[in-house]
């Protein structure tokens, strides 16, 4: 009989034991508490910020610039300006520039130094890409063999820019000197040399 109650004790928590891992099976597994089913979402990365637009350089951004350049033994000071205040250097407007310039040549002996042509050509541009260039402008001496340039002689004269394309944010201005000097104080022989010069000049309200 002892035997027998022991077989059915054993047997009842059998069934017991199998009821719990039964309910343990259909029931949720701890580790999966508090766990949710949806894919966790990433955050999207923020969209790059585009770089700050550059300023565009300007040679006249304080109303004037010198420069100084050369040509074989001449050496040239100009002095760059406009009447017009750089925020009316529009794209539509009528842009002058103007110039003074004076010259040494090295060695002086007493020859002189004559401005025979000054031309500039205007070019429009912008980041990416540049435009027609204006026609160019020319000042052709008008005596011969040229304006006389040497200090204390001087030479002055106005350019202008005209309309250039809305998409331009600015335009470089391409000058040409070209000089004749003396081989000799008496002498009617002549010797040329030539300079450039680039300025670039920002346009009011251009695209940027």
């Amino acid at each position: 009989m002892v035997g027998s109650n022991r077989r059915r004790t054993v047997g009842a928590g059998a069934l017991v034991l199998t009821a719990a891992l039964l309910m343990t099976g259909c029931g949720t597994p701890p580790w999966a508490v508090g766990s949710s089913d949806a894919p966790e979402v990433s955050a999207s990365p923020s969209a790059p910020q585009s770089a700050a637009p550059q300023p565009v350089p300007n040679d006249l951004s304080s109303g004037s610039t010198e420069r100084k350049i050369q040509a074989g033994s001449v050496a040239a000071d100009v002095n760059y300006w406009s009447t017009l205040s750089m925020d009316r250097w529009t794209a539509t407007a009528l842009k002058p520039i103007q110039l003074s310039m004076v010259t040494t040549v090295t060695p002086n002996d007493g020859q002189q130094v004559y401005l025979q042509r000054a031309s500039m050509i205007a070019v429009p541009g912008n980041a990416t890409e540049s435009f027609a260039p204006l026609t160019a402008q020319v000042d052709q001496s008008t005596v011969s063999p040229g304006y006389p340039v040497l200090d204390p002689y001087s030479y002055s004269q106005t350019f202008n820019v005209g309309e250039v394309p809305d998409g331009a944010t600015f335009v470089t201005l391409q000058f040409t000197y070209e000089y004749l000097v003396q081989t000799t104080p008496t002498s009617s022989e002549y010797a040329k040399q030539t300079a450039t010069d680039t300025l670039t000049v920002a346009i009011a309200g251009g695209a940027q």
